[in-house]
């Protein structure tokens, strides 16, 4: 069987991206005819897109396509969630992991939703601490748990390439909400994250 390459992309932005892309090329002093260069406005558009495909997608519909009724009211924890996201004032990446639990109140979702929550936030030009509260309402306006928790570590590198430039840095952001607000469910969530279970 052959491979076939499948991209969505919005046809209708395409020639105005692709158009910008390459006027960009020209200002910083490059030649977007050369061979190297042709094609990269249009891989350049069809990334950006990718990238910023979160602007389309609905966490809180996700969320709520794998709700199901259970009386269990102990933590769910998902830790390490990989994410990447670019960072809206200097359109650079900034990736790490984000950790989230929560404590159901008659609701639990699909694991694998988490995660996608944070892919539905991150795919969006953002700041990190805007990302940490973003996935947190999700989850409290949708599942109406007892309490959320998410705590994300991520590498900057509009810290790392340019500025300041120093390569070691992680930034921490968490946001608690209800029962997590107590010291005794966010110290067991803290120690959870921190420790290597597996």
């Amino acid at each position: 069987m052959a491979f076939k390459k499948i991209e969505q992309y919005d046809e209708k932005i395409m020639p105005g991206l692709i158009h910008h892309y390459s006027e960009s090329l020209k200002l910083l002093g490059e030649d977007p005819e050369r061979e190297g260069l042709v094609k990269t406005p249009e891989r350049v558009a069809k990334a950006m897109q990718y990238m910023m495909q979160g602007y389309d997608q609905d966490a809180r519909a996700i969320l709520n396509s794998a709700k199901f009724k259970e009386s269990v009211s102990e933590m769910i924890l998902v830790k390490d969630i990989e994410l990447y996201s670019m960072c809206e004032h200097h359109m650079l990446p900034f990736f790490g992991k984000a950790h989230i639990a929560y404590i159901p109140n008659g609701y639990i979702t699909g694991l694998s939703k988490l995660a996608r929550v944070v892919d539905v936030y991150a795919r969006r030009l953002q700041v990190q601490e805007r990302l940490t509260t973003q996935i947190l309402d999700a989850i409290k306006e949708t599942l109406n748990p007892l309490g959320v928790a998410v705590v994300i570590e991520a590498k900057h590198l509009c810290m790392m390439m340019r500025g300041v430039q120093k390569q070691n840095s992680v930034t921490t952001t968490s946001a608690f909400w209800g029962e997590f607000e107590k010291n005794e469910t966010r110290s067991e969530f803290t120690k959870l994250i921190t420790s290597r279970l597996h």
